[in-house]
C-alpha cells in the first residue's frame, strides 16, 4: 500500500508554463523527427533542437503544430557548452521550464580502432557524451526547482550495450550515457523526476543505408529493421504520467540481439 504522505503524480494545472513542454534535441530528422511527431500526437508541446535552420525541422515543427502542438525551434551545436547554456537559460525564461527532455542529438563516425583520427574520436565523444551534459546541466536544477514531476530520456545504442566493430567511438560514447543515466536517475529519484535510456539496434534512418537488408536478416533475429516510430513510441511512453515509477532503466529495442 501506498504511503499517503508520498506525492503522486498528477496531470499539470492548467496554465502553468512549461506544464507540458519537452525538449527534443536533434529532431530534424530520423528517430528524432520520428519521436517529436510521435509526443506530438500524444499532447505534449515542444521545443524542438537542430544543429541549424532547414527544411528538415521546418517539415517536422509543421507537422507536429498539425497535431496540435504548441512549438518553438531552437538551433546550436551540442558541443558549444556556453552557447547552449545562453540559449536555454534563455527560453526557459521566457517561457517556463520543460517538463521533460529527450536528449537525441548524436553522430557516428565509424571506421576500425587503428584508422579513426584524433578528431573522429573527439567530434563523436563531444557530440554524444558531453552533449549530454551541455544540454542536461542548465535544465536539471529548474526542473527540481519546478517541484512537479518530469521526464527525461536519453538516446544510447546497441553498440552502447553490446560493442560493434568499427564503432569503438560510438561504442564508448553511448556506453557514457548508459552510465550518466543511471547515475543521473539516482540523483534525480526523490524529485519525482525519472530518467530512463533508450536503446535502439539496426532502425530504418540514414545511419543504417550501408547495411543490405540480407545482412540485417543475418544479424536480427526479427529478420528486419526497426522502424523509427517504434523508438518513438517507447519515448513517448517513458514521457507519459503512466511512467511515473519507470527510471534508471535502459530499454533497448533490437529485434531481440541481446
Amino acid at each position: 500500500m501506498e504511503s499517503p504522505s508520498i506525492p503522486q503524480e498528477t496531470a499539470s494545472p492548467t496554465g502553468e508554463r512549461g506544464a507540458d513542454t519537452i525538449l527534443v534535441t536533434g529532431a530534424n530528422r530520423g528517430i528524432g523527427a520520428a519521436i517529436a511527431r510521435r509526443l506530438a500526437q500524444d499532447g505534449f508541446d515542444l521545443v524542438l533542437h537542430s544543429r541549424r535552420d532547414g527544411d528538415d525541422i521546418a517539415q517536422v515543427a509543421a507537422d507536429a503544430r498539425a497535431a496540435g502542438a504548441q512549438v518553438r525551434l531552437l538551433q546550436f551545436d551540442v558541443t558549444q557548452r556556453e552557447r547552449v547554456k545562453t540559449l536555454l537559460e534563455a527560453d526557459i525564461a521566457a517561457h517556463g521550464c520543460y517538463y521533460g527532455v529527450v536528449c537525441n542529438a548524436g553522430i557516428a563516425v565509424d571506421k576500425p580502432f587503428p584508422a579513426l583520427e584524433d578528431e573522429d574520436w573527439d567530434s563523436v565523444l563531444k557530440t554524444n557524451l558531453d552533449g549530454f551534459y551541455n544540454v542536461l546541466r542548465p535544465l536539471v536544477m529548474p526542473m527540481i526547482q519546478r517541484r512537479r514531476p518530469g521526464r527525461i530520456v536519453t538516446l544510447s545504442s546497441l553498440s552502447g550495450l553490446i560493442g560493434n566493430r568499427g564503432q569503438v567511438n560510438y561504442s564508448a560514447a553511448k556506453a557514457g550515457i548508459i552510465g550518466a543515466t543511471k547515475a543521473l536517475a539516482v540523483e534525480l529519484a526523490k524529485r519525482r523526476i525519472t530518467v530512463n535510456c533508450v536503446a535502439p539496434g539496426w532502425i530504418e534512418t540514414s545511419m543504417t543505408e550501408a547495411l543490405s537488408r540480407e545482412e540485417i536478416r543475418k544479424l536480427v533475429p526479427m529478420q528486419r529493421p526497426g522502424e523509427p516510430h517504434e523508438v518513438a513510441a517507447t519515448v513517448s511512453f517513458l514521457c507519459s504520467r503512466d511512467a511515473g515509477y519507470i527510471t534508471r532503466q535502459v530499454i533497448a529495442i533490437n529485434g531481440g540481439m541481446c
